[in-house]
């Protein structure tokens, strides 16, 4: 079978967003995930049909609305939404609206495209720059860990 009578297997992808706000206000909180829902939709060929689910989360100095409302604004009436707040983190950055979509698609993950933008731009690092984990480090922190206690038991009968 050649590449392009192969039919593309639909995966469900992670793609992320984030951005930031002005002011604790309804329009801002709107505006704000509108445009960057849109980017996401723009840059990916995103349909509504396709969005499986998505989970917003907020700063907790952002409550003023519920960032999924903005998806419902731009036609995802059927898709699974869920807000939250963000954990806090020292330093982390204020009026910031962050969105995981689950989407079904045929497309590598390395052909997603995900959005930050405003001052969220500097939240994902280039994965090149983050620090390798030295493969001994990894083995020790297995060795002494049993792998068979991680295997379901149905019917609860193992200690």
């Amino acid at each position: 079978m050649t590449p392009s009578e192969e039919k593309a297997t639909v995966m469900c992808r992670g793609v992320r967003g984030a951005t930031t706000v002005e002011e604790n206000s309804t329009e801002a909180i709107l505006e704000a995930t509108r445009e960057m829902l849109y980017i996401i939709i723009r840059a990916n060929s995103m349909h509504p049909a396709d969005v499986a689910s998505a989970y917003f989360t907020t700063s907790v100095d952002l409550n003023a609305t519920y960032p999924a409302l903005a998806a419902r604004q731009l036609g995802w009436y059927d898709a699974a939404l869920l807000c939250g707040h963000e954990m806090q983190v020292p330093d982390g950055i204020e009026r910031c609206i962050r969105v995981l979509i689950h989407w079904n698609t045929t497309r590598r993950l390395e052909d997603i495209v995900h959005v930050y933008l405003r001052g969220a731009k500097g939240l994902r690092p280039d994965r090149r720059s983050l620090p390798e984990i030295p493969e001994k480090e990894l083995e020790a922190a297995v060795k002494h860990f049993d792998m068979s206690s991680l295997r379901f038991d149905a019917d609860g009968q193992d200690g």
